[in-house]
Formats: C-alpha cells, sequence, structure tokens
C-alpha cells in the first residue's frame, strides 16, 4: 500500500513537472498587443505593412461587417510583419456598447485566456486598455474649427442641407432606432429644443435608419416625442466629418457660421450641451464693442456731450457779474 502511495505522488510530480506552461498561461492570462479590426476579409484587402488600417472607409466598412454578424478579431503583427488574429469574446470587461464598433481601429492591449479551436485562435477579453487612437479619429480631431456639411432626406424625402441653417446654431445628433443609448439622450435634446429655440438654436436629429425604416422612425419620434427635424440615411462617413467615430449615439454643435464647435461620442449631457450653447449665444466682446458704435449709441453720447455743454455754459452764465 505504502508503494501504491509513493507511486501516485511520483506520478502528480510529473504531471506538474510536464505541464508548468499550461498551469502558468491560466494563472497569467497573456498580454497581446494589437489593432481591433472587424472582420479578416478587410484586413486582408490590403498589405497592411505599407497599408494602414483604420480609415475613415474602413470604419465605414466596420459598420456593415458588424452589423452582418462577422466576428471583431484582434490583429497582432509580429517584427516581420505576419499577422495573428485572435476573435474576441466577452470577458471581464465591460464595453461600453453593445459591440465591439466604437474599438475598430485603435491599437489596444488586451488581457485574458487564449483558446483555439478548429484552426481559430480566441481570446476571452477580461481587460483592454487603449494605447493609440485609429487613424480616422485622429483626423476627426482636426475637424473642431472646420466647416462640414451634410445633406439628407426628411421624413418627407425632401432633401435637406446643414447649410440651409447658417446664421442659427445647430445641435445635430446622430442616433439609429435599434440605439438603445439614443433613447436615453432624446428627452434631454426635445427639452434643448423648446428652450433655445427662440434664441437661434435648431436641434437636428440625423438618423442611421435607411428611409426605408421611416415608420420605425416615426413609431420612435411618437414614442420619445421629439419636437425637432428628423432627417434619414446618416452615414460613419457622415458622422466623421464632424469629428465623430463610428459608434452611436454622436453629437455635433455647429456655431452660426457653419463651424464645428464641439463634439460628443457618446450620450450628451443636458448641463454639457447648455454651457456649450451659452457660451456661443453670449455676446463677445467684439459685439459689445460694436454695439457701442451704432448710430443710436452715438446718438446717445452726443446728446449726453450736448447736455454737459449746456449745464456748464448756465453755471458760466450765473457766475457772470450783473
Amino acid at each position: 500500500m505504502k508503494n501504491l502511495w509513493c507511486g501516485l505522488a511520483f506520478c502528480l510530480v510529473i504531471i506538474c513537472y510536464l505541464l508548468p506552461s499550461d498551469v502558468a498561461a491560466q494563472s497569467q492570462p497573456p498580454k497581446l498587443e494589437g489593432q481591433i479590426v472587424c472582420c479578416e476579409d478587410c484586413w486582408a484587402r490590403e498589405d497592411r505593412r505599407t497599408v494602414p488600417y483604420g480609415t475613415v472607409d474602413d470604419l465605414a466598412k466596420a459598420q456593415a461587417c458588424i452589423a452582418n454578424g462577422d466576428p471583431t478579431l484582434l490583429a497582432v503583427m509580429n517584427g516581420t510583419g505576419s499577422t495573428t488574429l485572435y476573435q474576441l469574446e466577452d470577458g471581464k470587461f465591460k464595453r461600453p456598447g453593445e459591440n465591439w464598433l466604437e474599438f475598430i481601429g485603435r491599437r489596444v492591449e488586451v488581457m485574458g485566456p487564449v483558446r483555439e479551436r478548429g484552426g481559430r485562435r480566441f481570446v476571452k477579453v477580461d481587460a483592454l486598455t487603449v494605447l493609440a487612437p485609429s487613424i480616422a479619429e485622429t483626423q476627426q480631431a482636426n475637424a473642431i474649427g472646420t466647416e462640414a456639411e451634410l445633406a439628407l432626406p426628411d421624413l418627407s424625402g425632401i432633401a435637406q442641407r446643414l447649410s440651409q441653417f447658417r446664421g442659427r446654431v445647430v445641435v445635430l445628433n446622430f442616433w439609429a432606432t435599434y440605439c438603445a443609448p439614443c433613447r436615453k439622450e432624446m428627452p434631454d435634446l426635445a427639452a434643448i429644443q423648446n428652450e433655445y429655440a427662440a434664441l437661434g438654436v435648431q436641434v437636428i436629429g440625423a438618423s442611421a435608419d435607411p428611409a426605408t425604416d421611416r415608420a420605425k422612425v416615426l413609431q420612435f419620434i411618437k414614442e420619445t416625442k421629439l419636437n425637432f427635424p428628423v432627417w434619414l440615411g446618416a452615414t460613419v462617413a457622415d458622422m466623421a466629418k464632424f469629428g465623430l467615430g463610428p459608434a452611436l449615439p454622436g453629437t455635433a454643435i455647429i456655431d452660426r457660421e457653419g463651424k464645428i464647435k464641439w463634439t460628443s461620442g457618446w450620450v450628451v449631457k443636458a448641463s454639457e450641451v447648455k454651457g456649450q450653447l451659452d457660451a456661443l449665444l453670449a455676446p463677445s466682446s467684439d459685439t459689445a464693442a460694436a454695439s457701442s458704435s451704432t448710430p443710436a449709441a452715438i446718438v446717445g453720447e452726443e446728446a449726453e456731450k450736448k447736455s454737459k455743454s449746456t449745464e456748464a455754459s448756465a453755471e458760466e452764465t450765473s457766475s457772470v457779474p450783473s
């Protein structure tokens, strides 16, 4: 019996000796550094050693890929330029949205268990750190202060253009009926339209729903009690013009001259939007100076001078000896 226990103990030692790497892998998940891509086909479309991934066009295609159910991947490129693709699986890391769309094109570090099945590699995302933005995001960051046009049909199919609203401050909100976070911000946007309309502010909703889904959009408007114009068919490329990524919702504030002044790539806070609007609507020092130079102001100044002159003359006259 003693020999049997000794034999079992020896076998356990041998097993532990032969499998140290597996045990270590389970206790300390590996770190993978790479770029999040929408699908294998889009990554393989170009030689990624010379043509980088993550442009506005790539993000536009990513939206369609994710909508089609294509698995999102982590592309890990080694020093020689060869790439290993890992399919992302849900782990301890909690995504802000329903999918990985807002991370597409970004360079990230992922931690989590790795497995292989059927010739494919998988990584469970327990932790994710963004190391660098996508190329599109870098380009979009330069959108502030620039002019951008948007042309989309309204609910009646009539073409509308953002440039029609020059002279007014526009709060342009990108959303969709299938976007749950979008629904949360609609009451605030409707309240802003009510509060600021008389001050020259116009809220516009640019829905990513196509014109064929008009009935869904009308139902959404009814449920959320929207009180501002809604346009249809907004795309990722449209959002990129305003410095916004592909994830919904997204909001941009455009000043009276048609220049982008502020953007938000997530659910807006009413206090933030109001703060931006108040700053844009407040009279500038130049405006105040200009108003002081108006004919009415000049007439007032001249009248005041004349009044003082008359008073001075009266004083002088009263002091002259008779």
